[in-house]
């Protein structure tokens, strides 16, 4: 069967389009979520038909496969998927974009755990159930990605300052300087102020750069981060997941070693070697595009599309 297998990788920021054809050849387009996308399951399911003809200057694709930030549940997964059955000619499988990390690394039951714009964990049981924790969004959760620690790592400048502690703490004069600032009682309006989770997370950097200068307050807000992230695993585990290892991902915590390095060790310190813990380095679309080449397969052996047990 001739065509292209084209996997999507669709983040909080950015979009990663790759095509991959029989000789494993690789075609890419990159741009931001923000040119496309939306919110509307029709009109962003034309958007990016559109572009992945785009990618395969009209080639023909066989099948594509799509992780989708903010697809966080099976109801919002199946109307995209819907959404794609209106508008493509080929076979289309939707499912979050946390489930790429271990798909990326050739896993069929994992549990992924994105720590980038925003964080959650998602798994699948052998029957297809999802289940999710976190993703929450910046202003009451996403713990243990940009915008969170930008967030808690102001709430623990305000309880410094509100303990008596002095504004020339690291961590608070590199609050001072990423917002533009000079004074403490505008922290958290800015941090509110910044209105979405990747214009706060640009400032998560100040978070790592003031750990690295000694700042017990933001090596107290990584390690929390990490512990957090961590605690979504656990969650997943206490209803039912199936899945005995962990991939964790995405712009954060792959950038960031005090965070990565934080996130293993307490990952072995809660599950004791039952939960196997790494971090998945390369680029997320390669989930998408093991999870369409596998569809391109099984339709070449006349299996039907479905490429794995635990994608419903």
């Amino acid at each position: 069967m001739p065509g292209l297998a084209v996997g999507i990788d669709i983040g909080g920021t950015k979009t990663h389009l790759r095509a991959y054809d029989h000789q494993n050849s690789v075609r890419d387009l990159i741009l931001p979520s923000s040119q496309w996308r939306v919110r509307d399951w029709d009109a962003d399911a034309r958007a990016l038909v559109a572009l992945a003809q785009q990618l395969t200057d009209g080639a023909k694709i066989v099948t594509m496969a799509i992780g989708a930030h903010g697809c966080d549940n099976q109801a919002e997964c199946s109307a995209f998927e819907a959404a794609f059955g209106r508008q493509a000619v080929y076979p289309v499988k939707v499912i979050n974009d946390s489930e790429l990390l271990p798909a990326a690394l050739s896993q069929t039951v994992g549990i992924g755990v994105v720590s980038g714009t925003g964080s959650i964990a998602v798994t699948r049981n052998s029957d297809g159930k999802m289940l999710v924790a976190g993703g929450w969004g910046w202003v009451i959760g996403d713990e243990g990605s940009a915008s969170g620690l930008v967030r808690e790592a102001g709430r623990a400048a305000a309880d410094h300052i509100d303990t008596g502690g002095s504004d020339s703490e690291p961590l608070i004069q590199l609050l001072f300087e990423t917002f533009g600032i000079d004074n403490s009682a505008r922290i958290g309006s800015s941090i509110a102020g910044s209105g979405s989770a990747a214009v706060l997370g640009q400032h998560a950097k100040a978070v790592f750069q003031a750990a690295e200068m000694g700042s017990t307050l933001a090596q107290r807000v990584i390690r929390d981060g990490a512990g957090a992230l961590v605690e979504l695993v656990a969650r997943l585990k206490q209803v039912g997941a199936e899945a005995t290892s962990a991939v964790a991902g995405g712009g954060v915590i792959v950038a960031q070693p005090m965070l990565a390095n934080a996130f293993l060790e307490q990952m072995e310190e809660r599950f004791n070697g039952a939960i196997s813990a790494e971090i998945y380095a390369g680029p997320p679309v390669e989930g998408a595009c093991f999870i369409a080449k596998t569809m391109r397969d099984r339709l070449q052996a006349g299996q039907g599309t479905a490429p794995m047990s635990k994608i419903a």
